[in-house]
């Protein structure tokens, strides 16, 4: 694909499963070593597949950050859910994070019952090593082994990458020979729109509490590049009632000022230009029904 790449090129994909919350979307970014997900505390915050790409040598191995796996209600829920097992379906190796101080809950036995049942193996990541005892890893390492689905164990720690770098090179290690999919400087698929709509979202997630985030959507309405390389960007911020259009703005419009400088400091330094962010807050009921929005997350509405 490029000159630099030295030796026989080898490529494929690495589909991250897990509960929701297990850690995905900091392994992804530990992994590529750059943002390319969002990252907050509150579960289902990954609401698309995304692409994170890293090299190394002549391998190029393609991480799918896929959103957590649970029982969905919603349409929402329902169409993530099938794109994380469609991430997991389309990869040449699977991962299941499997969050160390929850274990074995709900959602992750759920996941490991579908890996069996579509004849799937896995390489299992017990991550958050950093918050159990040493007794209690070996004890959950042995229970997960008894599933039989798994041909790897790699105790890790996504945040502080601990553990991180055998894991990737491991994963390198089982790749297919074959072309080079994305070029050698690119990070992601996600496209620089889309990315900050997401990153506002995360800033929201990250100072609004309960079920509110999970009402809202943001939609990068307007993308204007200036001579001088600074770029304008007008975003709007979905949300379901009135009341929670007021919440959003806060006391004097303070929270949504403070979402505004927060995404805006962030993008600049992601996008290394100068950035003019605004953001405006409407009421668009049941937007989740919209079957216009899951074509840019690139969901499938009829689930």
């Amino acid at each position: 694909m490029t000159s630099t790449i030295k030796g026989v090129p080898r490529c494929g994909f690495a589909a991250l499963l897990g509960a929701p919350n297990a850690g995905k979307s900091t392994l992804m970014n530990t992994m590529v070593g750059s943002k390319v997900s969002i990252v907050t505390p509150k579960v289902q915050t990954t609401r698309t597949r995304i692409l994170g790409v890293t090299a190394q040598d002549a391998t190029q191995i393609i991480f799918v950050d896929t959103p957590g796996i649970f029982d969905p209600k919603r349409r929402l829920d329902r169409a993530m859910v099938a794109a994380a097992w469609g991430g997991a379906s389309d990869a040449d190796i699977v991962v299941l994070l499997v969050d160390a101080k929850s274990g074995i809950d709900g959602n992750t036995r759920r996941i490991i019952e579908g890996l069996r049942k579509n004849h799937r193996t896995a390489v299992c990541a017990l991550n958050k090593i950093d918050t159990v005892k040493h007794a209690n890893l070996l004890s959950l390492t042995e229970e997960l082994n008894a599933k039989e689905i798994f041909t790897d164990f790699f105790m890790i720690s996504a945040l502080n990458g601990d553990g991180v770098e055998d894991l990737k090179s491991h994963l390198i290690s089982q790749l297919p020979q074959g072309s080079w999919h994305f070029p050698e400087d690119q990070l992601s698929d996600m496209n620089d729109r889309l990315f900050s709509a997401e990153l506002t979202r995360e800033k929201l997630f990250l100072n609004l509490h309960q079920e509110l985030p999970y009402a809202l959507t943001v939609e990068t309405e307007s993308w204007e590049p200036f001579e001088n390389g600074a770029v304008r960007i007008e975003q709007v911020v979905y949300v379901e009632r009135d009341s929670q259009k007021g919440i959003v703005l806060g006391k004097r419009g303070e929270r949504i000022k403070r979402v505004r400088e927060l995404a805006q400091a962030e993008l600049q330094q992601v996008l290394d230009r100068e950035v003019h962010l605004f953001l405006f807050v409407k009421v668009r009921r049941n937007w989740g029904d919209d079957p216009e929005r899951y074509r840019d997350w690139g969901l499938n509405f009829s689930k």
